[in-house]
């Protein structure tokens, strides 16, 4: 083993390679030989799956080894490979990557999955990947090694994500990928989808792109794909596949069409994708040994990157620190939750209340001023669920079931035996209070009260309550069924008890949850609405908007008008406006912002996609200061800067990462950026701004 591999193996979960030998039936009773079925499996259920480091790649080259003189002996007929129950393999070991202090190191790494795998396509006998389940990374590409691939019609995950953490696909990925299913199919899953929030594909979907020759279902899956195996070895079975088209003009026209998509998503801060293209393009002349160099090349180089350290950061971010909330009070507090209130039948509410009973799995009753809101909240939940019936993802029990779990009504008088109430209703403090004042004198005086607001103050909201020490912020974002994050804010007289209770119910709603002090908007709405203020002043002081908008590629994960029409100019509005309340020195309130709401104009842009022209031809300049993109990009990082401090010397959050996995979770600031205070580290814009880093020099893989 190399001294690469041995670093890396110090902490390996090792995936052994289990080979069996299976006799392969045919239909007239006889067999077509001895199979050998190799199994990835780490001896964890589920929860830890299948990846691939330097002492489990040994193993399944010893395992391939054999195979191959037993081959030549004439013993075996075709080799398959397949993963432990719902798990085919997640890729690379990546938690070794910190230990590589080299380049060469690196290359070694990536020739000897290069090295191993290649064993499977050298065999002189029929190989066979039966993809069973979730498969990520050289998951994928040991699958693209073999002859032939059938895939689970139940797989809930197939990608390369390594563009989305700042690697290629180094282990054949972006070689054999396009030349199976040629190069706009292959791009779809190295470049398209890792760069649309790491998209996933579905076992249904990679089949239709090419990647497997059967579908086949779950339950008799192996069994089915044994029979496959055979009948292909036997004969009687003939795999045909639509030749791939490798007309120059037509894969060079592909491979510029997804540089164009790529530098709209990073504007070249993240080098990883453009690399992979770079490789995709060559794949169409290059020999598979040029190939495999290519990515020889490209990992070392990208291994060794900031971008990499920052993507696997943030990855440590969403996998471990995600998994711990800092802070949280012990678990063995939390209440039992059997009933849920909504207070409120709006979209945001009914989104709630689908989370809660799809989650939680018990009654949830929702209220609203009349039954005609009350009524369109209730078949909102509705017609999700019929959705979710209709793609098969439940039962027609189960949806049943989830209908039957919904109710409304005009009056609270049935939150009475609730255990959590939530409150989605119109963000003015006033009529939160008065939400409260009428909850109060209703439930029992252990019952939850959680606020779903998004700037306002937990601590006033509950001051004149009763009981405001069972008061807590609960604040999810938009759309709540996709967005992860969930901010719980402790208000300056909310217990522990009911702080578990809020965590173990954020856990319960698979949400990921960050506790945050009671202060204005929070972690994700106060930077947000730092730097929207910025963006918006620097527009009204005279910069083109086109400019502003250009500025931030690859920065933030759009553009800050774009933003705020997806928010929604009102709500952008109210948040800009509770902050400058709260520190009017730093926050801005674009007039121009207020004229669009007063307008109620929903949005910056057309339906074209395109910047709307006849709202800025509205816009009135406070100014003549044109900027450039560089400019204006450094001004508004240069004020994130500033407030992620002042978050941070307030004690907002616990530490830097905890706005990192914010920003990530709550806004989808990029991976490859690490979210926001290594890449305000890295330019520099930190020790300029602030006169200090936010995190120590390496610490930028070592988030938990």
């Amino acid at each position: 083993m190399n001294d690469a591999s041995k670093n890396q193996a110090h902490d390996e979960v090792v995936t052994h390679a289990h080979a069996q030998d299976i006799q392969l039936p045919r239909h007239d009773g006889t067999t077509s030989g001895t199979f050998v079925l190799i199994t990835l499996d780490n001896g964890f259920d589920h929860t830890k799956p299948n990846s691939f480091g330097p002492l489990g790649l040994a193993e399944l080259e010893a395992q391939l080894d054999t195979a191959a003189e037993r081959a030549a002996k004439g013993e075996i007929v075709g080799l398959g490979v397949t993963g432990k129950p719902f798990i085919m393999a997640v890729g690379a070991d990546l938690t070794g990557i910190p230990a590589i202090t080299s380049r060469e190191q690196a290359v070694e790494i990536a020739e000897q999955g290069h090295r191993v795998f290649s064993k499977i396509a050298d065999l002189d006998i029929p190989t066979f990947a039966f993809v069973n389940g979730a498969s990520m990374g050289g998951g994928v590409e040991i699958g693209l090694y073999c002859d032939y691939r059938t895939m689970s019609a139940d797989v809930p995950a197939y990608s390369l994500p390594e563009c989305f953490l700042g690697l290629v696909p180094g282990w054949g990925g972006t070689y054999l990928l396009p030349n199976l299913i040629g190069v706009e199919n292959a791009l779809q899953l190295i470049i398209s989808n890792p760069l649309s929030n790491n998209k996933m594909a579905t076992g249904a979907q990679a089949f239709k792109l090419g990647v497997a020759d059967e579908l086949l279902a779950p339950v008799t899956f192996l069994e089915d794909s044994l029979r496959f195996a055979s009948d292909v070895i036997s004969g009687e079975k003939k795999v045909e596949r639509p030749e791939v088209d490798k007309d120059e003009s037509t894969w060079k026209a592909a491979c510029e069409k997804a540089r164009a998509f790529a530098m709209q998503k990073t504007g070249g801060a993240a080098p990883a994708p453009l690399r992979a293209i770079d490789l995709v393009e060559a794949a169409r002349t290059n020999t598979r040994e040029q190939g495999f160099e290519g990515e020889n090349e490209a990992l070392g180089d990208l291994i060794m990157s900031d971008e990499l350290r920052a993507g696997l950061y943030a990855f440590d971010l969403v996998q471990k620190r995600a998994k711990r909330p800092a802070g949280a009070p012990d678990k063995a507090l939390a209440r039992k939750v059997t009933k849920v209130g909504v207070v409120g039948a709006g979209l945001m509410a009914s989104q709630l209340a689908l989370l809660f009973i799809r989650r939680l799995d018990v009654p949830v009753i929702m209220t609203d001023l009349d039954q005609a809101r009350v009524d369109k909240g209730v078949e909102y939940v509705h017609a999700e669920i019929d959705k979710l019936l209709e793609k098969k993802r439940v039962s027609p029990d189960k949806a049943n079931r989830l209908k039957g779990l919904v109710t409304g009504s005009t009056s609270k008088d049935g939150f009475a035996d609730a255990d959590f109430v939530i409150e989605a209703v119109f963000e003015e403090m006033g009529v939160k209070k008065k939400v409260w004042s009428e909850v109060e004198a209703i439930v029992t005086p252990e019952c939850v009260l959680a606020t779903n607001t998004s700037s306002l103050s937990v601590t006033e909201m509950a001051e004149d309550l009763a009981h405001p020490e069972r008061v807590v912020g609960f604040h999810f974002f938009n759309p709540v069924a996709v967005m992860p994050l969930l901010e719980i804010i402790r208000g300056d007289k909310t217990d522990d008890a009911t702080l578990a209770t809020a965590f173990a119910t954020g856990k319960q709603l698979k949400k990921t949850c960050i506790l945050v002090k009671n202060s204005p908007s929070f972690v994700v709405n106060r930077l947000l609405g730092r730097f929207m203020g910025e963006a918006g002043k620097i527009a009204d002081e005279g910069t083109p908007v086109e400019t502003v908008e250009k500025a931030f590629a690859g920065i933030t994960p759009m553009p800050p008008f774009m933003l705020m029409s997806l928010v929604g100019p009102a709500i952008a509005l109210h948040n800009s406006e509770t902050l400058h309340g709260a520190f009017p020195d730093r926050f801005y309130v674009s007039p121009n912002l207020a004229k669009v709401v007063e307008a109620k104009i929903p949005g910056f842009y057309g339906k074209d996609g395109k910047l709307n022209e006849e709202v800025f031809a509205q816009f009135e300049k406070t100014g003549s200061t044109e900027l450039t993109a560089e400019q204006v990009r450094d001004r508004a990082l240069e004020a994130l800067a500033d407030e992620t401090r002042r978050m941070l010397d307030e004690e907002v959050v616990a530490a830097p990462m905890d706005i990192d996995l914010a920003m990530i979770t709550g806004a989808g600031f990029p991976f490859w950026n690490g979210g926001v205070t290594p890449l305000l580290d890295r330019l520099g814009i930190s020790e300029k701004v602030t006169g200090q880093r936010f995190l120590p020099k390496g610490a930028a893989s070592v988030a938990s």
